[in-house]
C-alpha cells in the first residue's frame, strides 16, 4: 500500500467521502450510493475506464472502535482492446472494496506501521487510492476478445477471423528464386 499524501481534501471532490453525520460509536452505520466520474488514468495500458467515465459507487460505511470500515462495490463501464487482434472491447466491471480508515491519534497509531492502513483526515475520507486498486487488480493484463481469439496475421497485420481458411503468403528465399521458377516450369 502506498503511503499517503499529507494534503487537504476537497471535501466536494466525489471520491471524497464525508464521516461527519456517522456517529463515532462502534455499530453506527450508514449507506452511500453515488455516481461519480472515474479520475484520469484508471486502467492499464490495453484496459481501463475512461476519464470521466461513471462510477456508480454503492457504500457501507460502518465505525468500528479505530475508525470506518468501508465496504462495497463499484462498478464502471471499461474499454480497452484485445491484446491478439487489437478488437475493441467493452464491458461493466463490478469490483468489491472494504478498508478501514483509521481515526487520526487512535491507537492504531501505536499499532501499525503508517503505510499499513488509511487513515481519515479529520472527517473526511479518500476513497481514490482504494478504488483505483480495487479496479486496476480487477483488470486483465492482457485483456482478449474470447478466449480462442487467434490474433493477427504476422505478415500482413489482418485480423486471422477476417481472412479466409486458406490464407497464406507465399515467400521465397531469394537464394532459392531459381529453383522455384524450374518447378513451375514442370
Amino acid at each position: 500500500m502506498q503511503q499517503q499524501p499529507k494534503t487537504h481534501l476537497n471535501p466536494r471532490s466525489p471520491l471524497v467521502l464525508d464521516t461527519r453525520e456517522l456517529p463515532r460509536r462502534p455499530g453506527a452505520m450508514r449507506t452511500v450510493s453515488r455516481a461519480v466520474e472515474a479520475p484520469d488514468r484508471l486502467g492499464l495500458d490495453l484496459i481501463g475506464v475512461p476519464k470521466g467515465a461513471t462510477l456508480d459507487l454503492d457504500l457501507r460505511l460502518e465505525s468500528v472502535s479505530e475508525g470506518v470500515l468501508v465496504s462495497g462495490t463499484v462498478t464502471g463501464a471499461v474499454e480497452g482492446e484485445c491484446g491478439r487482434c487489437l478488437a475493441a472491447l467493452g464491458e461493466t466491471l463490478t469490483v468489491r472494496i472494504q478498508e478501514l480508515f483509521a481515526y487520526e491519534n487512535s491507537t492504531t497509531d501505536e499499532t501499525t506501521d503508517e503505510d499499513e492502513v488509511r487513515r481519515l483526515q479529520g472527517d473526511l475520507i479518500d476513497l481514490e487510492p482504494v478504488v483505483r486498486d480495487a479496479v486496476v487488480t480487477a483488470l486483465p493484463t492482457n485483456p482478449l476478445c474470447r478466449e480462442d481469439c487467434p490474433g493477427l496475421c504476422a505478415e500482413c497485420g489482418e485480423p486471422w477471423d477476417d481472412l479466409p481458411a486458406d490464407h497464406t503468403h507465399d515467400q521465397i528465399d531469394a537464394r532459392w528464386a531459381a529453383l522455384t521458377q524450374l518447378r513451375t516450369e514442370e
